[in-house]
């Protein structure tokens, strides 16, 4: 009765299973790995944010180019304040509100964006009436040091068309176009709100919080593993049909082919 399997036919549709079977088991235990390396990568993250914090702050240049394992550090650095942006569109505590950027003008010749704090705003709109005007004179900033950000990152809006004195993005990319003078690749925001404004606390870097695109892969893990488990009810669902049709072709009910083919 089961003599069909061995037809070219089936020959094909059995290598097609034992191939696309392990492959999507493959795929969908990739993807759940990289989904456990983000939950990794974030579990870390949120324990160095804590040894961070108690570290003594260190030089600016010595914590440069930000990366995983400098990005939260605590750093140092002395300058004038120049030009100041709003970021609007900035959760924090789960209110709406705005960041209040501030160049720092280094020795180095660069300016360095401080983040010294946010502020409420009607459904995030920022407003520059509100935004208390930066130190003068020299001043030295501590905080958090922070990698560029991208849009698509930690909620970051990828929106134009913002007001002269706004970005969308604290990056050296964005301010390139905004202020006269190089911009380091690299953000601080500071340890305590600056002129009674809330203090932003640090971020996770980059890919390696328990966002949008972690929950993506888990949910591609579940997609490859439904893919071998339909895989696997096609070839049964086929064996099925093919048994009864020869069953049929056996008791005469069949086409004459078919019953040329179950002798």
């Amino acid at each position: 009765m089961y003599r069909f399997l061995l037809t070219p036919r089936w020959w094909g549709i059995n290598v097609f299973a034992l191939l696309a079977i392990p492959f999507c088991v493959f795929m969908g235990s990739w993807q759940l790995g990289r989904f456990e390396a983000r939950v990794q990568d974030h579990r870390t993250a949120n324990e160095q944010a804590a040894t961070h914090r108690g570290e003594a702050p260190r030089p600016l240049e010595e914590l440069l180019p930000v990366d995983k394992r400098t990005s939260g550090m605590q750093t140092t650095a002395t300058g004038r304040y120049g030009e100041q942006l709003l970021i609007p569109d900035r959760e924090l505590d789960g209110k709406q509100g705005y960041y209040v950027l501030t160049l720092l003008r280094t020795d180095s010749g660069k300016a360095l964006p401080v983040v010294r704090g946010w502020l409420p705003g009607t459904a995030g709109k920022a407003d520059a009436a509100k935004a208390p005007a930066p130190p003068a004179g020299e001043v030295t900033v501590t905080g958090a040091l922070q990698a560029s950000e991208t849009p698509g990152d930690n909620g970051v809006s990828a929106r134009g068309g913002l007001p002269s004195g706004q970005t969308a993005a604290i990056s050296a990319a964005s301010l390139v176009n905004l202020v006269p003078y190089d911009v380091y690749d690299a953000w601080v925001t500071l340890n305590q709100g600056d002129s009674g404004m809330t203090a932003v606390p640090a971020r996770a870097p980059s890919n390696t919080g328990l966002d949008l695109k972690a929950f993506q892969n888990l949910g591609y893990t579940g997609e490859w593993f439904v893919f071998a488990g339909f895989v696997v009810f096609m070839w049964f669902r086929l064996l099925r049909r093919e048994v009864e049709a020869v069953r049929d072709a056996q008791l005469g009910l069949g086409t004459e082919e078919e019953q040329v083919a179950a002798v």
